[in-house]
């Protein structure tokens, strides 16, 4: 109500009305976009973990390392500036958190993709899926992995207890504290090694960048953390594994071979004559229809030696697929997901 006449007041077009902000007026999405962005390095890269949350662990590890090493960089290149103000200039040319995220999202996706070998065609029947493995490319690597884990393993396990052994042992000494970091350090690289070697041949997305260190860090808080920092327990636990692991896989896959192959070389030796069939044991020899037990004519006991070679070897194969998963997620476990 009007308070000197009584009467009710209604506003005119002359009358002002308070303005409201431009939604769509660019410098004010700037400014909220600004607004928003994280003030600190470590917080743009625990953003960026909350924006990869449900990625692989390795993907997650790779992005972070990316996004550390830039953000230091720039911050190194402009010393006069804060951490929120280079976080503020690189936004548009590297990426908020969310961006950064859906970036490696994508990427992985199509690298992925284009590594990936063809998948053959789906079989039905028991019998393709069965014969099926020989079309598969990872059942050679994993077949290949567990013939080399034995070398691999071996060098692991020397390393680590010769390693440990002598550092430990001079920690006495002034020189024992760095020998023990330099052995720690080598460890990490060795488990980047071998997680290339777990991606190529068993098929697991494993990390393609290290641990990211900040060299402007103290180095006493540096040293702090690849003690305190569970993959490096859990990669010198793995490396000591794979000695028995190596044994293993590697005598497997050799009396696998060497038995499946066997049954499949003696029939086309004898066809060829270079094997009569005889089987001599402490000077008394026999037909090998006779030790078997069955008394079984050659024209049967070749074929169906034939047969069961074949089938031991494509049994060989599917069995190296199964170790390579199974080995493939402990590698995964231990130097990539402890900690």
């Amino acid at each position: 109500m009007n308070a000197t006449t009584g009467t009710a007041y209604l506003p005119t077009s002359a009358d002002p009305v308070p303005a409201e902000p431009d939604r769509a007026d660019p410098a004010h999405a700037a400014a909220s976009a600004a607004a928003d962005l994280p003030r600190s390095i470590p917080d743009y890269l625990q953003r960026l973990r909350d924006a990869l949350r449900g990625a692989d662990p390795a993907l997650i590890q790779d992005a972070l390392y990316d996004a550390e090493e830039y953000l230091r960089a720039e911050l190194a290149e402009h010393p006069g500036k804060s951490e929120a103000e280079v976080i503020a200039s690189v936004a548009g040319s590297y990426g908020a958190p969310d961006e950064v995220a859906d970036i490696y999202r994508d990427t992985e996706v199509k690298v992925q993709t284009a590594l990936r070998p063809p998948k053959p065609a789906p079989r039905r029947s028991w019998l393709g899926r069965f014969f099926g493995v020989a079309l598969e490319p990872r059942s050679y690597g994993a077949l290949f992995y567990m013939l080399l884990s034995l070398a691999t393993g071996t060098f692991y396990f020397t390393w680590v207890t010769t390693g440990l052994s002598l550092s430990l042992g001079l920690l006495i000494l002034i020189i024992g504290v760095p020998l023990l970091i330099l052995f720690l350090g080598s460890v990490r690289v060795l488990a980047l090694v071998e997680g290339r070697l777990v991606e190529v041949m068993l098929g697991e997305r494993m990390p393609r960048r290290p641990l990211y260190t900040d060299r402007e860090r103290p180095w006493l808080e540096r040293i702090k953390d690849v003690f305190t920092d569970p993959r490096t327990w859990g990669t010198l636990l793995y490396q000591l594994l794979m000695l028995p692991l190596g044994t293993a896989y590697f005598t497997v896959a050799v009396t696998a071979l060497a038995v499946s192959l066997s049954f499949v070389a003696v029939p086309f030796a004898v066809w060829l004559g270079y094997f009569d069939g005889d089987i001599c044991l402490d000077g008394a020899c026999s037909y090998a229809g006779e030790l078997a037990g069955f008394g079984l004519p050659g024209a049967v006991l070749w074929p169906l030696s034939l047969l069961i070679g074949v089938v031991l070897l494509f049994a060989t194969l599917h069995l190296a697929r199964g170790i390579g998963y199974l080995h493939a997620q402990l590698a995964k476990a231990l130097l990539v997901r402890w900690g």
